[in-house]
Parts: structure tokens; sequence; C-alpha cells
């Protein structure tokens, strides 16, 4: 765990935690590219964020969301921004909940 916290965050990236009580209360830390920060559905993560935690928090941006979520989300922005996917749906799958950690 010492070892994520020493993690250098590269330019052009975000770090985020991820994760929390009901996961037994352990997090994780991931390094986002800042243009997730322009997508759709992540827009909607930190609203929730927002409202959840507030604007001003010691250390990386925490996510009300499970790793399992967060993991599901990266793979959506990722799968979109590939060359070969031409469309853009930004509706929120169902199976995606954003939840107080």
């Amino acid at each position: 765990m010492q070892e994520e916290k020493k993690m250098k965050v590269k330019k052009g990236f975000l770090a985020v935690q991820v994760g929390g009580e009901e996961e037994g209360g352990s997090s994780e830390r991931f390094m986002i590219p800042i243009s997730y920060l322009y997508h759709p559905l992540f827009k909607r993560l930190l609203d929730k964020a927002r409202e959840v935690y507030g604007y001003h928090t010691d250390g990386p941006l925490k996510l009300p969301c499970s790793v399992d979520d967060f993991l599901h989300l990266r793979w959506l922005i990722q799968k979109e921004s590939s060359p070969h996917h031409h469309h853009h749906n930004h509706r929120l799958p169902h199976s995606l909940n954003f939840h107080s950690c």
C-alpha cells in the first residue's frame, strides 16, 4: 500500500481514488488521462463525487463508485476513443451505479 502512495502522476494524467467502505474499506488508486474529465460519462461521476465529498479533498480525487464500476467505466471510455469505434452513445448502463463509498 505504501508503494501506491509514492506513485508519481505523469504529465497529462490525474490520480483518482476508487472504492471504499462497501468493498471492505479498501480502495485503489488509478492514473487516468486528463481527457477523461471531458467525457460525458466521467462528468456524471464527477458530479456525483461533488455531491458526496464536496469540492475540497486532500490527496487524489475520490470517486464514489466501486472499483469494478470504475474499471467498467474506464473500459467504456477507452472503447469509445478507439479508432474503430464511431458510435457515441453516452447513456450510462444500468449496471453502473455511482453510490457513496
